[in-house]
């Protein structure tokens, strides 16, 4: 498989949360002392003469926690360094992503961070604001985009997000079980984790599946946990061992169905982290046993350095991956304090920290613009 180098939590007001998932543009506050000359020699010319950039993040997906902490780091990244940032979620609606990006190349914005763009139309929205000399960033999005001169493809290590989930299953399982998959197609990192897990069950002929799920709305998790409600009717205890959740809105969904159903035989492997999830994986008698993620607020804030490194006109990557890591309930549980989004990383090495792209020309703006 080719590997690409290609997708925790800041507090925020309920209002602000609001705005993040209302699929409404956020209007943005100004940066501190926008309009003030930055002297420093070694600060790019750009942004010397008083920073006025403006950038449009806007995301297809939307309604999920993820989605809230992702966009929460590309602003409050952005606002550190000088920048207005306006935020918009389409919360899955095709139609508004792409009008939304249409928009955005009619106003004056400097730079657009574009994630899960994961159709053709995307390819062509992104060339229309390249061409118009804006700089773009793009977060699990179609892969022809690295066609398009000059954009940045990121995303999360999904392969090894895939991976990590994947292979603490087999080892609980022995590699021997029936397994539900939750899964939805159309979406690149869903391609590639896809890719691992037919991948692992070659490997392993004593994993069977028997059931799958998967769609993508506003209200994944509701509808998941109907399906793997029905699911449990179906299959009688000991029929099924293990569900592996690609995305942690279907692992919330299988959570709430396999509780309620008094199915504490069924663990669930899962893919993505959020506060409601680390509380749900918390609750004593939680089916929820592991998940592999990235802390999205960390994917905002990068995706963020990016575009400033092109903005100022520095080389950047052709794409980037962000590491995984794999979170477990039994360290979640034994931990001395509630694991929260901002407690994580102290129990898991490493986590939410990275100095990628971030030089030092951006800790001198972020001083500058201390507020």
């Amino acid at each position: 498989m080719k590997k690409r180098n290609f997708f925790k939590t800041v507090a925020v007001s309920a209002m602000a949360m609001s705005l993040l998932l209302t699929g409404c543009s956020s209007g943005g506050s100004e940066p501190a002392k926008g309009s003030e000359k930055v002297s420093f020699e070694n600060v790019p010319e750009v942004f010397k003469d008083g920073n006025d950039m403006k950038i449009k993040v806007i995301r297809k997906i939307g309604g999920d926690d993820h989605t809230a902490q992702f966009l929460a780091g590309a602003k409050s990244e952005g606002e550190a360094l000088g920048f207005k940032v306006d935020v918009f979620t389409a919360n899955g609606d095709t139609a508004k992503f792409h009008d939304a990006i249409a928009q955005g190349l009619q106003e004056d914005y400097d730079g657009f961070i574009i994630s899960h763009g994961d159709d053709a139309a995307t390819v062509d929205d992104v060339k229309k604001l390249t061409e118009a000399g804006k700089s773009v960033v793009t977060f699990d999005s179609n892969g022809d985009l690295m066609n398009v001169d000059g954009v940045t493809l990121t995303s999360q290590d999904d392969e090894a997000l895939a991976k990590l989930a994947l292979d603490q299953l087999v080892k609980e399982t022995n590699g021997e079980g029936n397994i539900v998959y939750l899964w939805v197609d159309g979406f690149p990192p869903m391609v590639r984790r896809n890719n691992v897990y037919k991948d692992v069950l070659e490997k392993n002929p004593g994993l069977k599946e028997v059931e799958r799920f998967g769609v993508a709305a506003a209200d994944t998790s509701v509808q998941t946990q109907n399906a793997v409600a029905a699911m449990l009717n179906k299959h009688k205890k000991g029929e099924i061992d293990a569900i592996f959740a690609t995305w942690d809105a279907f692992a919330i969904g299988a959570a709430r169905a396999i509780k309620e159903a008094g199915r504490d035989e069924i663990k669930i492997y899962g893919i993505d982290v959020s506060n409601a999830d680390l509380q749900l994986m918390q609750e004593e008698g939680s089916p929820w046993a592991y998940t592999a993620a990235v802390d999205p607020k960390l994917i905002g804030e990068v995706n963020m350095r990016i575009l400033a490194k092109k903005l100022a006109d520095e080389e950047t990557p052709q794409t980037y991956d962000l590491e995984a890591s794999l979170i477990d309930q039994k360290t979640l549980q034994s931990s001395d304090f509630p694991v929260n989004m901002q407690t994580l990383a102290d129990i898991i090495d490493g986590w939410g920290k990275s100095d990628a792209f971030e030089e030092d020309w951006m800790k001198t703006l972020k001083d500058h613009y201390k507020k």
